[in-house]
């Protein structure tokens, strides 16, 4: 790894002098941090073990890439300007019912040219858990993992095909999740992994890496972090699975998060990449945006470029309207179809350009540090020919709450071959709004108050909070709000059908 002094302000290391030029002075000062950065790198590789030198000067290579990218970014603005945001062209967004309709004919080979991708580095701490995501029960005591798998097998059984599941594992994730993908040995499923890039951690005050060394011992693992799943392009290239890929005939690939119940295969869209003479490297669904949505990405035009738009790109002053459902109809579902020899192009000619996301932490003794990190979606202005499709609702289940399990363990959903599959017998095809309080948050806490799960065919909304057990058999219709004051207890007894009702105080038996 070779620092780039060059590339911020074309003057030597020599005889360098105090400018009364801001733009040269801060020009100057990048290449100081950035020099200073590069030198604490090279001390922590001289920690690293031989036979990882090769993947972690790749991974400083990538990090100080990105610092440089932080350090402009943070002299230059915000990348996009917001007075000349335009919505995304009508041809840039396809309804899904537009969609080709699909030859079953070629379904099989169509399949033999995709990739499944799994987003597999997050941890289950957020929901009370230790190990990876991956591996909380949500449906029949099926873990996420489980579902995809047994999803992935299903299409392989059933159309003859040899459709591959790979997981993007991060440091936190690698060895749990390798131990655990030995029971499926008998599955016909041709699982792999490969590793996201490990990141040091960067002081906010001296911005430098706060690591003494490469260990991950004795509480160092908080010194480093996987940086975000935009470094999959970097990571799959480096894994050597892509060239793989591409040798094996495979085109397409089909990433989500794991934690997406309603990322499955989709043959339409499929057919329509797979169709003679299509141009599309890069398609990202996108859904209908509602209220409880307001801080997902959207597509627009900027620069005569289709690109994702962050909350955290937005300025403080324009939130509100980005957030507005009238302005920016529809979000990304982080459900992406790419082109593989796209990925392989853009990876070789350095030509990825995502914004850097700035993520601040705190260590456990109180240091105030950043992380930084990209979003996959973000490179969507790389590739040629982009498109957004439209998908129903259902493509975007994800579970990033343990209110968000209530709904995929519910009645709502009826499950087939490890897919998730709306009720018949529900009337609005919607997905009813749950805000569960912090009583709810740790999934051990969650199932304790849940006799049953309450059956919510007809519910739209419900908000818990405070102190609330639910019995068995318990019905919620329309809107339901159950409040228990601070040092109150409700108990929602067996059996209890709740519409339309507002439940408050201390109540250990109700009517109904």
């Amino acid at each position: 790894m070779e620092p780039h002094y060059g590339s911020f302000g074309g003057r030597s290391e020599k005889g360098l002098t105090r400018s009364s030029s801001t733009q040269e002075f801060q020009s100057l000062t990048r290449r100081d941090a950035e020099r200073a950065v590069y030198k604490e790198l090279e001390k922590l590789k001289t920690t690293c073990p031989k036979d990882e030198l090769d993947v972690v000067s790749k991974d400083f290579e990538g990090f100080l890439n990105l610092f440089k990218r932080f350090l402009e970014e943070s002299s230059s603005g915000p990348s996009i300007d917001w007075d000349k945001i335009k919505p995304p062209p009508k041809d840039a967004i396809l309804p899904y019912e537009n969609l080709p309709a699909i030859n079953p004919e070629k379904t099989r080979d169509y399949l033999d040219k995709l990739v499944v991708v799994k987003l597999n580095g997050g941890l289950g701490t957020s929901m009370g858990c230790k190990g990876p995501k991956s591996i909380i029960s949500v449906r029949n005591e099926l873990t996420f993992l489980d579902l995809s798998v047994k999803q992935i097998e299903f299409i392989n059984k059933t159309y003859g095909c040899n459709v591959p599941l790979v997981l993007m594992n991060s440091f936190n994730t690698d060895e749990d999740t390798k131990k655990i993908l030995l029971k499926y040995a008998t599955f016909q499923v041709e699982i792999h992994t490969f590793l996201q890039s490990r990141y040091p951690r960067i002081n906010k005050e001296s911005l430098l890496p706060i690591a003494k060394d490469y260990s991950l011992s004795d509480g160092k693992i908080e010194n480093w972090y996987p940086p975000g799943h935009g470094d999959i392009y970097e990571s799959l290239y480096n894994s050597g699975l892509l060239d793989m890929f591409l040798r094996q005939g495979k085109e397409y690939i089909f990433l989500s998060n794991i934690d997406n119940q309603g990322a499955t295969v989709d043959l339409n869209i499929l057919s329509l990449l797979m169709q003679q003479g299509c141009k599309h490297e890069f398609v990202m669904e996108v859904t209908d945006k509602t209220r409880a949505d307001v801080k997902g990405g959207t597509l627009i035009l900027s620069e005569d470029r289709l690109r994702l738009l962050e909350i955290a790109q937005v300025p403080k002053e324009h939130v509100d309207e980005f957030k507005s459902v009238a302005k920016f109809k529809i979000f990304n579902t982080n459900n992406l179809w790419m082109k593989l020899s796209a990925i392989k192009r853009v990876v070789e000619n350095k030509s990825l350009s995502m914004e850097v996301i700035v993520n601040n932490k705190s260590t456990e003794n109180g240091v105030n540090v950043i992380q930084l990190e990209t979003a996959v979606g973000a490179a969507i202005r790389n590739f040629d020919h982009p498109l957004g499709i439209n998908v129903p609702r259902d493509r975007f289940l994800p579970v990033k709450k343990c209110q968000d399990m209530l709904l995929i363990m519910s009645n709502l959903y009826t499950m087939s071959s490890g897919q998730l599959v709306m009720s018949p017998l529900r009337q609005f095809r919607t997905t009813p709004i749950i805000k569960l309080g912090t009583h709810f948050d740790k999934v051990r806490d969650f199932l304790q108050r849940f006799a049953s799960i309450p059956d919510i065919l007809e519910l739209d909304h419900l908000t818990v909070s405070g102190d609330v057990m639910f019995g068995k058999g318990v019905v919620l219709k329309g809107t339901v709000i159950i409040i228990a004051n601070h040092g109150d207890r409700i108990d929602i007894p067996p059996g209890a059908v709740l519409e339309n009702k507002i439940v408050s105080g201390n109540l250990r038996i109700l009517d109904h």
